[in-house]
Order: C-alpha cells, then sequence, then structure tokens
C-alpha cells in the first residue's frame, strides 16, 4: 500500500517492541523441539523517488513477516523500514524471502528491531534468502541486527544484490555460532551461505561456504572464535583517507595493530580492502557487541563519504 505520510523519529521505539531486541540468551520457543508446522514467509517492498522524497509505494507480505510504517527520522530523501517476524525465531523447515526494490534516484534505509534467532534444526533445513535491487543512482542500505545460531541449527542463507548504474549498496550481517553468554557452543549444525554482488553486468563480489563446528574450530575459517561479521559497500570510489580511518578504528577497538591473520586465536582480528567498485569490512572475535560497535563506526565513517548522507545512531539498534 502507498503510504505518502513523513513518520516521526519516535516510532522507532513503538516498532522495536513488536520483536525481541535483546541479545542475551533466549530459550527456544515451547514446542520448538518438537513438531512445528514450517512458517513460509515473504515480504516484497518497492521504493520509488518522488519529487526528491523516497516513498514505501508497494509491500506485499505473505505469512509472519511485516514492515511497518516507512519512517523519515532524516527527512524525506531517505526511508527507513525496520523488518519484523513476529515469531522472534525460526525453527527447522521456516522459509523466509525478502525483496526490496529501490527505484531510481530513490534511497532506503532496512534494518530489523533485534537480534535474529535461528533454533535447533528438529531434523529440517531453514532458509532464507533476501534479494536487494537498486535502480539507476539509487542506494539502499541494508543493516540487520546481529543473527545468533542455537547449537544444531541447519540453516541456508543467501543474498542477491543487483546494482544498476550509479547506484549505491552498504550492506552488513553479524554472525554468532552459539549462545556464548550462555555457556552454549556450536557443537553441531551447519550454516549454508551464499552472497553474491552484479552492478549491471558486472559481478562484483561472489562469495559462499559453510560454517560447521570442525571449520568454526579450523585456522582457515573462524579460528575457534565465535561470532565474525562483515560490512561490504558498492559505490564511488572512495579516498584513501576514507579506508585509512576504517582499518585505525577497527585496529583499536579489536587492540591489534593489523588487520593481518594470525594473531592468537582468543585475540581478536579486524581488517579493510578496498577493491576495485568494492569495500570489504571484516570482524572475527567472540564478542557480538564489540562486532556491533565496529561495524556501526565502520558505516558511520563510509557512509558520508559514499552515500553523501550524514552518520546516526540507528535508535532499534539501542531498544
Amino acid at each position: 500500500m502507498p503510504d505518502t505520510a513523513a513518520s516521526a523519529d519516535p516510532l522507532y521505539s513503538a516498532t522495536s517492541a513488536m520483536s525481541a531486541s535483546s541479545t542475551a540468551p533466549v530459550a527456544p520457543p515451547a514446542g520448538a523441539d518438537a513438531a512445528h508446522p514450517p512458517w513460509q514467509a515473504s515480504l516484497s517492498l518497492r521504493f520509488a523517488d518522488d519529487q526528491g522524497t523516497t516513498r514505501l509505494v508497494e509491500r506485499r507480505h505473505s505469512g509472519p513477516l511485516r514492515v511497518q510504517k516507512p519512517l523519515y527520522p532524516e527527512g524525506g530523501a531517505v526511508c527507513h523500514a525496520i523488518i519484523v517476524h513476529p515469531p522472534g525465531g525460526v525453527v527447522g523447515g521456516d522459509k523466509l524471502e525478502l525483496s526490496a526494490t529501490v527505484g531510481e534516484g530513490a534511497h532506503a534505509f532496512l534494518t530489523t528491531p533485534g537480534a535474529a534467532k535461528w533454533y535447533k534444526a528438529n531434523g529440517k533445513v531453514s532458509r532464507q534468502t533476501v534479494r536487494l535491487h537498486a535502480g539507476a543512482g539509487a542506494a539502499i542500505e541494508w543493516l540487520p541486527q546481529e543473527t545468533i545460531f542455537f547449537d544444531d541449527a541447519r540453516v541456508e542463507l543467501a543474498q542477491d544484490i543487483t546494482l544498476e548504474a550509479g547506484a549505491s549498496y552498504i550492506g552488513c550481517e553479524i554472525l554468532c555460532m552459539g549462545r556464548r553468554a550462555s555457556g552454549e557452543t556450536f557443537r553441531s549444525g551447519r550454516v549454508a551461505q551464499r552472497t553474491r554482488i552484479r552492478q549491471g553486468a558486472r559481478l562484483l563480489w561472489w562469495e559462499q561456504g559453510a560454517l560447521t563446528p570442525h571449520g568454526i574450530a579450523s585456522p582457515l575459517g573462524m579460528d575457534g572464535h565465535s561470532v565474525c561479521a562483515t560490512l561490504l559497500a558498492v559505490g564511488a570510489p572512495l579516498p584513501a583517507s576514507v579506508l585509512a580511518a576504517i582499518r585505525r578504528d577497527g585496529a583499536a577497538a579489536t587492540g591489534s595493530g593489523s588487520a593481518m591473520p594470525g594473531a592468537a586465536s582468543s585475540a581478536a582480528v579486524f581488517g579493510a580492502t578496498q577493491m576495485k567498485g568494492l569495500l570489504a569490512v571484516r570482524y572475527l572475535g567472540d564478542d557480538s557487541e564489540a562486532a556491533r560497535e565496529i561495524m556501526l563506526a565502520a558505516w558511520r565513517t563510509l557512509r558520508p563519504a559514499l552515500l553523501g548522507r550524514a552518520p546516526f545512531d540507528p535508535r532499534s539498534w539501542r531498544t
């Protein structure tokens, strides 16, 4: 449905109440280990520029996946949308699909009100597919909060980002293997991932792999750590000073003076790499809060340089 009214920033707090936003240990819902009719949920959004104001002009949903009223804490140029999954967690066999199209010249900021929780598999695989498309000169920011995988979760994640000429993208993901705060490790299960970014006909980024207990322990995987985070940015070439600032802040936050691997497995590591048309920021450690702050710091540095927009503190990340 079209929504042409600008919304006040305080709505962030009301939206956040729709879903658990705490990263503290949360037990699976009653019956999660028993038979559960899988949720098949989908959400499709379309944004368009209306004389300098980005409007959410279409939203279609099926199953428990929603977006509430569009928000405009930065004014009309950027439309903020909070993606809500009312069940609060994903059980084996559930399937979530999110697609968003941002039309020419429009700008959408998409986030979530709390950490996503993927419960044990119960013999079934859970799936999530995210498809984002930005038209010519458009911008998409995709900053969901962290994803927590319970022990024995079996999950398949796929992200497809398509950008037209002159479009920009900033996307971040934070993955937490097990619930460290409650002493739970990821002792069994499998999390498969695939991320693809295209700009026009050119493939900019292709990454796929699977996290298993063996891979998490391996020096070629997560080297025994439980939290990994990645931020990817695509758009206009960035000055060397931006990359230097991101590296400096990340090194200071992790206590590491180098972005290179090889530190003791107990130490968090951080890296930032500028490639042709894409910048990648990585974190590997054991603290989800540290990962959040490092990724947000990198985003705050990137946003003005890449999108020409002032940084801010996403209120949904703080409630």
